[in-house]
């Protein structure tokens, strides 16, 4: 708590004296005493109620500023001082920056916040708009105002209207409260829902966060944020080939694989085997090799074999050939997994369901495997350019 600037320190105790100035004057001494500060007179506290909190709260340190604010927020709610207690407790924790807040304003901007009730009503799920400060003095509240420029007037664009929430600025919890509440399926369509969460999670996961199945209501996913699970050593080698690869679909697929693993094993099994038909049909397109749009995975990779010289026959060396004739054998058993475990087929009742070890077992080896054609084919395309250079070494390479 040693780095919290002196300025939220002074917010603080500017905030916490004006609220124990709400009360009543009779009743602030009493209230300050129960905090632990110093007794004063009535007649002190019935002169200037502000003033006699703010005398007794000089020079008063964090930690018990922190422990006073939380004492009167059991006792009245404030959204402010809850936000300054919520950033306190965050010093030091990782950030949303205010890149990714922007990015996540950005989604929302041109279109409906909510597809399954009124944008009004998810501020109200979010925030306690009825109770905030209107930055118009003319408004009684933020809600006042919200209708005034949302509903009467319409002249707010979505990203004014999250800035005057404040999101860009606001404690993490609160920003999770938003995004835990706009993929909530009370608020959104089934399509629109996973829509959404896989765009937000594009963006969260530049700062090590994610929205994460964490239970279901009436068979529809509820999401929170979650520390993203795309953090291990293996992980990490793992994306940043396939992102260097392609960026896009075949990365996201990898991504949404592992974010899978452990919310949803059969959908992850899926994904496993679908991210190394992407990885085969991209190399393949690449390559000029063709191949049809019904083939499946066993077919893609022996087409890919070939062009890799990545088949066991092609080798003479006896470990290459084990080697790879386990590679193969890999991508078989994961297109059967698929077949089994994965959620493409219903699974019927007798028939064992997969669990988050076997999902991150399966997304493992297909990833593993994705980068190594990836870094083959990689390969490949440098030892072309390279015999094709003029004066080139066309010596030997190893395989």
């Amino acid at each position: 708590m040693n780095s919290i600037p002196l300025n939220i320190t002074q917010d603080l105790r500017g905030k916490l004296a004006s609220m124990i100035s709400d009360f009543k004057s009779y009743e602030v001494p009493a209230i300050c005493t129960r905090l632990g500060l110093a007794v004063g007179t009535d007649d002190e506290a019935f002169q200037n109620k502000f003033k006699y909190a703010q005398k007794r709260l000089a020079g008063v340190g964090m930690p018990e500023l922190k422990r006073m604010a939380q004492t009167l927020l059991e006792e009245k709610a404030d959204y402010y001082l809850a936000e300054m207690v919520a950033k306190i407790d965050e010093d030091g924790t990782t950030p949303v920056t205010e890149l990714t807040r922007r990015r996540l304003i950005g989604e929302f901007d041109g279109a409906p916040l909510a597809t399954q009730i009124e944008d009004v009503e998810l501020l109200q799920r979010v925030w306690p708009v009825a109770t905030m400060q209107a930055s118009n003095a003319g408004r009684d509240n933020l809600l006042d105002e919200v209708y005034q420029h949302t509903v009467r007037n319409d002249d707010w664009s979505q990203t004014d209207l999250l800035m005057k929430m404040g999101l860009l600025t606001c404690s993490k919890a609160q920003l999770f409260k938003f995004l835990h509440e706009i993929t909530h399926p009370v608020v959104q369509k089934p399509g629109a829902q996973l829509a959404l969460v896989t765009r937000i999670n594009n963006h969260l996961q530049h700062d090590g966060y994610r929205l994460a199945v964490v239970g279901k209501l009436s068979g529809s996913p509820v999401y929170e944020v979650k520390a993203a699970i795309l953090s291990s050593p293996a992980d990490n080698g793992i994306s940043n080939a396939l992102k260097v690869f392609d960026p896009n679909d075949v990365h996201d697929r990898w991504v949404a694989a592992v974010e899978r693993r452990a919310d949803d094993p059969r959908g992850a099994i899926t994904l496993a085997r679908t991210l190394l038909e992407d990885v085969c049909k991209w190399i393949l397109h690449e390559a000029g090799e063709n191949y049809q749009d019904k083939d499946d995975l066993p077919i893609l990779y022996r087409k890919l074999a070939k062009v890799l010289k990545l088949a066991p026959d092609e080798h003479t060396e006896q470990t290459f050939k084990q080697l790879l004739g386990s590679c193969q054998q890999i991508v078989e058993l994961l297109g059967s997994l698929r077949s089994k475990l994965g959620d493409a087929h219903s699974l019927g009742p007798k028939k064992a369901k997969p669990q988050p070890r076997h999902a991150e077992l399966a997304v493992n080896l297909s990833g593993t495997m994705a980068t190594f054609l990836v870094e083959t084919w990689r390969a490949r395309k440098a030892e072309s350019a390279k015999a094709d250079a003029p004066n080139g070494n066309h010596g030997n390479v190893s395989d």
